[in-house]
């Protein structure tokens, strides 16, 4: 075991892991934070997105070694009552069909909104392209990031 200082969601925590740990199983079984999900454990869905430093990564793959010192934010940490623009965007264009995807995406969608903030369709399709959607809510996922790099929440 390894002690890790590390700002998840804007709390400073010291955690004890295996470094070789995947953020994704620090997060969900030893902090309850189950907003990330396991969906494919290759890095290939995007199911595990979460933020490292602002950075969207992918951290079934990501071992908790590389995220000491560093800040990890969740789909949790987004908004604290889900006020955050691309969530509110994403009910608006009625993008959740199962939902599992969904946080990935989100979060994903938010490391890009902050890096380029009127983002055109291939931006958006060059990253949330490497995510996979069962429900094929591709267009409506377009359609969110738009809506929410406008503004426009409802």
């Amino acid at each position: 075991m390894a002690s890790f200082n590390i700002t998840i969601n804007g709390k400073k925590s010291t955690l004890e892991a295996e470094p070789e740990t995947p953020i994704l199983w620090v997060l969900r079984d030893s902090l309850g934070l189950t907003g990330t999900k396991f969906g494919c454990g290759a890095s290939l869905c995007g199911a595990c997105t979460i933020h490292l430093d602002g950075r969207a990564i992918r951290s079934c793959v990501t071992p908790i070694s590389e995220a000491g010192g560093k800040k990890i934010t969740t789909i949790e940490g987004l908004s604290s009552n889900r006020s955050h623009p691309l969530q509110q965007a994403w009910v608006a264009e009625d993008v959740p069909q199962c939902g599992y995807c969904q946080s990935g995406m989100i979060m994903t969608a938010a490391a890009l909104l902050a890096e380029k903030p009127k983002p055109t369709d291939e931006d958006i399709d060059a990253v949330l392209g490497t995510h996979i959607c069962r429900c094929g809510t591709y267009q409506r996922i377009r359609m969110a990031v738009h809506r929410a790099a406008r503004g426009r929440t409802r």
